[in-house]
């Protein structure tokens, strides 16, 4: 009876230590649900049955755990896509604007800020849908995506793309849809007409460069055969040189090429758009880790390496051939480094990044110079000599030089020279063929080359109506 009331005394002393501070609480706000009234230190609590949340909830707690959006992350995304942009307007339009004759400038950077209103309006439309969204299609999936997502259907404003905004990821990948097509233009400087360029452009994205980010990026078959192209080698300047490739010829020489005097009017533009764009090919490559990471880090240093030794190669070969280097061949030994490396800049060592720059270099040396006057085409301002000739180089020389200590074993060992060769072969097919055909939709709609009387007198007025005064 003793040690009964002993136990009771106990009891009643521990339940006034737990409950005063309770008591308190109670007096001053409204009592709490039954359920966090058990208390997981009390003996109740322990007496009591363990309740488990729904398994759909369990997973929904998962999910927002792993789709988490990063600010870090994000706001280099934001940088990176607003770097991008910057390469075609002003970079890419000064760049190319430099390089013509002085009655052709406006006309050329119109080409550049027109192609960016229209891309962009083209890629929320349907642009993403084809390249990112899957095809209802399962034939059809691995070479094209479907509609789902057209207008931006079902991309939503709070969703996640890995660490990153949704809507944050569509921006980003159009500013690449922009500036592909806005290349190719420099092909055909000088003689196409406004309105065939513009509906040259609108077909050529959809039918060539979606489809193709679609192989590489969006779970097509290259990406299943296991290409590699980090930020665009093979999507981007293999695809743009091409068709940039298949313009000159099917468009024909400038009138007087070869004959008149076609130099640069303002090389201190072309610099200028030059620096422009090597500065934003930092958001190109290392953006293209999609994050604020260590990738992004090797990106960016593999950038910088490689321009710089393709610059100075290109440089070499031109002092040893023309005798003097030329502040064109500066810029354009720039351009082939970042077009080289582009496809290569997060799967290669720093020491492979400048082997690809040096050798990029110097094969569009090759192609811009030497091949053209070989085969003797009108590629205006070298699209295919520097992007076309530099992308396949870089791109195969990924699958030589790829680090397993950054990519990994597994995806280092899959890859391969062959297997590179196979994703430029398919692309360069595609990209020819697809840009032939759309070349002559355009000639027999609204006609493909202004008139002679309107390539003399220049673009700026004939195509828009104003022109440079000094």
């Amino acid at each position: 009876m003793s040690l009964n009331f002993k136990r009771l005394a106990g009891l009643m002393l521990a339940a006034a230590i737990v409950g005063a501070p309770a008591a308190s609480a109670w007096a001053q706000e409204a009592p709490p649900p039954a359920e966090a009234m058990v208390e997981e230190s009390s003996p109740v609590a322990d007496a009591a049955p363990a309740v488990e949340a729904p398994a759909e909830v369990v997973e929904e707690v998962v999910e927002e755990e792993v789709a988490t959006i990063d600010s870090g992350d994000t706001a280099w995304m934001l940088t990176s896509t607003a770097l991008v942009l910057m390469m075609t307007i002003p970079g890419l339009a000064l760049f190319y604007g430099g390089m013509v004759r002085k009655k052709n400038v406006i006309a050329t950077v119109a080409q550049s800020f027109a192609i960016t209103a229209v891309m962009s309006v083209l890629w929320m439309v349907v642009g993403y849908s084809l390249a990112f969204s899957e095809n209802g299609n399962a034939a059809l999936n691995p070479f094209v995506g479907g509609l789902s997502n057209a207008f931006l259907s079902g991309v939503s404003y709070e969703g996640v793309s890995g660490s990153i905004p949704e809507y944050l990821f569509v921006v980003f990948q159009m500013t690449f849809f922009i500036i592909t097509p806005a290349l190719i233009t420099g092909a055909f400087a000088e003689r196409m007409k406004f309105s065939a360029m513009l509906l040259f452009m609108v077909l050529w994205s959809l039918v060539v460069y979606a489809p193709v980010c679609h192989w590489v990026w969006g779970g097509g078959f290259l990406s299943e055969e296991g290409v590699l192209d980090f930020a665009g080698g093979t999507v981007v300047h293999i695809n743009a040189g091409v068709a940039g490739l298949v313009c000159a010829i099917v468009l024909g020489k400038r009138k007087g090429y070869g004959v008149e005097n076609m130099a640069p009017h303002n090389l201190v533009l072309t610099m200028i758009g030059a620096a422009l764009l090597w500065v934003g090919w930092f958001g190109f490559n290392a953006g293209s880790a999609v994050a604020a990471n260590g990738l992004a880090a090797v990106a960016m240093l593999n950038t910088q390496v490689a321009t710089a030794g393709a610059v100075v190669s290109w440089m070499i070969i031109e002092w040893v051939e023309r005798k003097k280097p030329g502040m064109l061949g500066l810029a354009s030994g720039a351009i082939a480094g970042l077009v080289a490396i582009t496809p290569a800049a997060g799967f290669v060592s720093p020491q492979g990044a400048l082997i690809i720059g040096v050798i990029g270099g110097a094969a569009a040396y090759v192609g811009a110079v030497w091949l053209k006057k070989l085969l003797k085409y009108d590629d205006s301002l070298d699209v295919f000599g520097v992007h076309g000739i530099a992308g396949i180089v870089g791109a195969i020389l990924t699958g030589v030089l790829v680090d397993a200590a950054i990519v990994g074993e597994e995806t280092a060992a899959a890859a391969s020279p062959i297997t590179q060769f196979i994703g430029v072969l398919g692309t360069v097919a595609w990209s020819a063929i697809a840009s032939f055909v759309i070349l002559m939709i355009c000639k027999f709609t609204t006609g493909l080359r202004v008139s002679e009387e309107e390539e003399v007198e220049g673009l700026d007025l004939s195509q828009h109506g104003e022109s440079l005064h000094e």
